[in-house]
């Protein structure tokens, strides 16, 4: 496919960006268009996948058919059945009437199922027929009907994992990868961050009648370093932002510093086993994820203390102090008072704690009669008396939210996003610890 024709692409859909990745991902879609595969298109949340749904629908012989948009994970898992199949006249409560699915009235034509990922298992083995024989039946019928539609699928979560965890089924995937198109996030796109900005204000000082805004050299380098976790959508957010808000149009990069959140990926706290949507798995609350965060963080730093205390003890015992000092001298930053010093013939390695105390000996000469297993228990010893501090996990709860409340000047969504927990568990937290 020649430049010319993928340029002519992006006039067409409104496509803005040079980056190869993209490129790419526009001519595999216009390659694949003319025939009826399956494609499934995967990319982050707001990098703009529906865009090549509707290339691959509008290239192909099904242009003059229906294209329809559905989002499995905003239609409830009672109800996606009877929405994508139809129901028939009293299936369930409140069927007053038969009524057409998607797929029945999208026949000829392009069914785009967005977050594929969210869709229920009872519901992807009824996709899964559709795919394999173009056959479907309405909830509450016997009577099997034929449907001639192209399914275009897309996610932005990782399908494989989600098949080894039970939640999607690995026929309907290998089903639905024929042909796989990434969409490149918006970060990996460099110098299309800038020309999106510019399309993007000059949209808005159009629609609010003011002079568009511009980057100064400094500010448009602090916009391409930004990762952009919300992709092209958070751009848009931001330029309709400083469209509005701004007095002066021309904007440097520490006034543009004041538009972006200071974390630029939202991964504080880390969720053990979180979706990829950042989300909390099933069973677990958000408080309960961070709890374990804090003491696992807390075993780590005790078992790191622990392996450099046994090291530079057995370097003490064989009588090598120039190694001890050396690997004390390194990893001085983990203990409060730690020291190796030559003594009769061996050395002696000493631990102070940080509440002012006797230190501890844990290592002299070498004796005949050394046992290896009471050298590990006084390891062990000093290893505890050293994690003395006290964590009170409220107090470290609250003090993670008060940072990041800091952070983004106590816009609470962006903070919420920043511990990865929902808006309105943050604003219960806030009132839990009267931090309003």
């Amino acid at each position: 496919m020649t430049p010319s024709e993928i340029q002519s692409i992006k006039q067409r859909f409104g496509i803005i960006g040079n980056a190869p990745s993209l490129n790419f991902a526009i001519q595999v879609a216009a390659q694949v268009a003319p025939t009826d595969m399956t494609v499934l298109i995967t990319g982050e949340s707001g990098s703009g996948k529906e865009s090549f749904s509707k290339i691959i629908h509008a290239l192909s012989p099904r242009k003059h058919g229906q294209f329809i948009a559905v989002n499995c994970g905003a239609i409830p898992e009672g109800t996606i059945d009877s929405e994508l199949f139809g129901h028939e006249k009293g299936s369930f409560t409140g069927a007053t009437e038969a009524r057409k699915g998607y797929f029945e009235v999208t026949n000829g034509g392009t069914i785009f199922l967005d977050e594929i990922g969210e869709m229920p298992l009872g519901t992807q083995a009824r996709l899964l027929r559709v795919l394999e024989n173009g056959e479907f039946i309405r909830v509450g019928s016997s009577k099997v009907q034929k449907t001639d539609v192209r399914v275009v699928a897309a996610t932005n979560v990782n399908l494989l994992n989600a098949v080894q965890e039970g939640r999607f089924r690995e026929d309907l995937y290998y089903r639905l990868n024929t042909v796989p198109i990434t969409v490149p996030p918006l970060r990996d796109r460099g110098d299309d961050i800038y020309l999106l900005f510019r399309k993007f204000a000059t949209d808005f000082a159009e629609r609010y009648r003011v002079k568009p805004i511009t980057l100064s050299s400094d500010a448009v380098q602090e916009l391409q370093r930004f990762r952009f976790p919300g992709n092209i959508r958070q751009l848009k957010n931001i330029a309709e932002q400083m469209s509005v808000l701004e007095t002066e149009r021309e904007v440097d990069n520490r006034r543009l510093r004041q538009y972006l959140p200071q974390d630029q990926s939202s991964n504080l706290p880390m969720l053990l086993g979180a979706t990829a949507d950042g989300t909390a798995p099933q069973g677990l609350s958000e408080r309960d994820l961070l709890y374990k965060v804090l003491f696992d963080m807390r075993r780590d730093m005790t078992d790191l203390k622990r392996l450099v205390l046994e090291v530079a003890a057995g370097s003490a015992r064989n009588g090598d102090a120039g190694q001890a000092q050396e690997l004390v001298r390194q990893n001085s930053h983990l203990f409060t008072n730690l020291s190796v010093a030559p003594y009769d013939g061996g050395a002696r390695l000493t631990a102070r704690p940080a509440e002012p105390t006797e230190p501890f000996i844990i290592s002299t000469q070498p004796t005949a009669d050394y046992e290896e297993d009471d050298e590990v228990q006084r390891v062990e010893d000093i290893t505890h008396e050293t994690e003395e501090e006290s964590l009170s996990l409220e107090a470290k709860e609250k003090e993670m939210i008060i940072k990041a409340l800091k952070k983004h000047h106590n816009k609470r969504k962006y903070a919420a996003q920043d511990l990865g927990i929902s808006e309105r568990t943050l604003y219960r937290k806030l009132k839990q610890y009267d931090l309003e």
